[in-house]
């Protein structure tokens, strides 16, 4: 198993990472045409309402100690994955 430390910096690199991605995706859609543009939009608030309950898990879990931190972590893993999942696959959408 993980360190903590070496735990909640994997996931701060991978918030980092992803919020690029986000605001990438978002500069590309405010190039695309109006049709696409309202489509793109949707899924990027919907990115970024992941995002927000990511950071949020994210101050949880630096907080929290011992059997919480465990219960914490376990809720961090299922939003991690999918905020990952949502961002490749906006990703793929806008190639």
């Amino acid at each position: 198993m993980q360190t903590k430390d070496a735990y909640k910096q994997k996931l701060k690199a991978d918030l980092n990472e992803w919020g690029a991605q986000i605001n990438l995706l978002a500069a590309k859609a405010d190039s695309a045409g109006a049709d696409a543009k309202l489509q793109y939009a949707k899924d990027l608030d919907s990115l970024r309402e992941k995002q927000h309950h990511a950071a949020e898990k994210m101050k949880e879990l630096e907080s929290a100690s011992g059997d919480a931190w465990e219960k914490v972590r376990h809720t961090a893993d299922s939003l991690w994955d999918e905020l990952k999942a949502g961002v490749a696959h906006t990703v793929a959408k806008f190639k």
